[in-house]
C-alpha cells in the first residue's frame, strides 16, 4: 500500500482525500529533523511545511520517497534540484492561496497609500488629524510587479479595476524588463520565490536605480528585501513607504538573534510602514484550497 506521512498541521481534506485514494496516511506534525527521517522510512510520500529542511542527507536517508509535498508555495526548505535528480517529485500548491495573496497585497497597498494603519492608531489615541493623513489615489500610479506566477498574476488581476498602470517583469517567463519597472513604477511589489538569486533582490543598488521615489510591497519572502537598505531608503525618502507581510528576521528566536535587530525595530516604529505577520495567504478559504490542491497533485503522482 502507498504510504504518506503528513508532517504538518493542515486542513483535514488532505488526509481525507489521500485515504479515499487508497493510501495509508499518518499525520505527525511535531517531528524534528532526525525523528522525521526515522518516521518517513518506507513512505512513498512526505508532506512538509517549513519546520524541517529536506536536504540531500534527508533525501538519501529515506530512499523510499517518491514525492515531497509542500502545503503552500515556497520551496526554499527543500533541495528540489537534488530531489528531482534522485527521482523524487517535488510538489507545492500556490494555486490554493493565490487569491488570498492577491487580495491581501491590494489591501496593504491601499493601507499604505491612505495611511490607514497610522490614522487608526491616532484616532484610538484621541487624535483627529485629517490633513496629516491625506492619502494618494491608486489610479494615477504605475505598479511594478516583479514575479508573474500565481501570486503576481493574482495581484495584477485585482489591480485592473483601479485604473492604474502596471509594468511586469519575470525573468523566467521572459516578460518585461527590470529596467522598465525601475523607470516607470511608482509602486514595486515582489512576488518571487526565495533563492540564491532573489535573496536581497531589493538592495541599495536596486533603490538607487529607481527613477523616482516609490512605495514598496513584499508578500513573498522576507529575505528578498535587504532590511538595512530598506531602512536607508526610507530615511533618504527614496522609499516613500513600505508594506511588508514578511520580514527578513521574522523567525527571530529560531534564528538565535535574541533582541529584535535595530533595522527591524526601525520598521516597527516607522509611521511609513504597514506590517502584517506573514498572513497574506492565510485565510479560511486558502487553508482548505492549499490542502485540496496538494492532495490532487500527490494522488496524480503516486496513484
Amino acid at each position: 500500500m502507498t504510504k504518506v506521512i503528513i508532517a504538518d498541521r493542515t486542513h483535514d481534506v488532505l488526509e481525507e482525500r489521500l485515504k479515499e485514494a487508497g493510501f495509508e496516511v499518518r499525520v505527525e506534525p511535531d517531528h524534528d529533523y532526525e525523528s522525521l527521517v526515522q518516521a518517513a522510512q518506507g513512505c512513498d510520500g512526505l508532506v512538509v511545511r517549513s519546520k524541517v529542511n529536506i536536504d540531500k542527507g534527508f533525501i538519501d536517508r529515506v530512499p523510499s520517497l517518491r514525492c515531497i509535498g509542500r502545503v503552500g508555495a515556497g520551496m526554499e526548505t527543500i533541495d528540489v534540484e537534488y530531489a528531482e535528480r534522485k527521482g523524487v517529485r517535488c510538489l507545492n500548491s500556490p494555486e490554493g492561496n493565490r487569491d488570498a495573496v492577491g487580495e491581501h497585497t491590494v489591501g496593504l497597498l491601499l493601507a499604505l497609500l491612505n495611511n490607514i494603519a497610522r490614522a487608526d492608531a491616532e484616532v484610538r489615541r484621541g487624535l483627529w488629524q485629517r490633513e496629516a493623513n491625506r492619502g494618494y489615489e491608486l489610479g494615477p500610479l504605475t505598479v511594478g510587479i516583479i514575479g508573474y506566477g500565481n501570486m503576481g498574476q493574482s495581484f495584477a488581476k485585482r489591480l485592473a479595476g483601479f485604473g492604474c498602470g502596471t509594468v511586469v517583469y519575470d525573468k523566467y517567463k521572459e516578460i518585461g524588463s527590470l529596467q522598465e519597472v525601475q523607470e516607470k513604477a511608482d509602486v514595486v511589489s515582489f512576488h518571487v520565490p526565495l533563492t540564491d538569486e532573489t535573496r536581497h533582490y531589493l538592495d541599495a543598488q536596486f533603490i538607487e536605480n529607481m527613477a523616482r521615489p516609490f512605495f514598496l510591497l513584499n508578500t513573498s519572502r522576507g529575505a528578498v528585501v535587504d532590511t538595512e537598505a530598506l531602512v536607508q531608503g526610507l530615511e533618504s525618502g527614496k522609499v516613500r513607504g513600505a508594506a511588508l507581510d514578511v520580514l527578513e528576521y521574522e523567525n527571530m528566536q529560531a534564528d538565535g538573534l535574541g533582541d529584535v535587530p535595530e533595522s527591524v525595530r526601525h520598521l516597527m516604529q516607522s509611521p511609513r510602514t504597514v506590517l502584517t505577520p506573514h498572513v497574506a495567504g492565510w485565510t479560511v478559504e486558502s487553508k482548505y484550497k492549499l490542502a485540496a490542491v496538494l492532495a490532487d497533485k500527490i494522488i496524480d503522482v503516486l496513484k
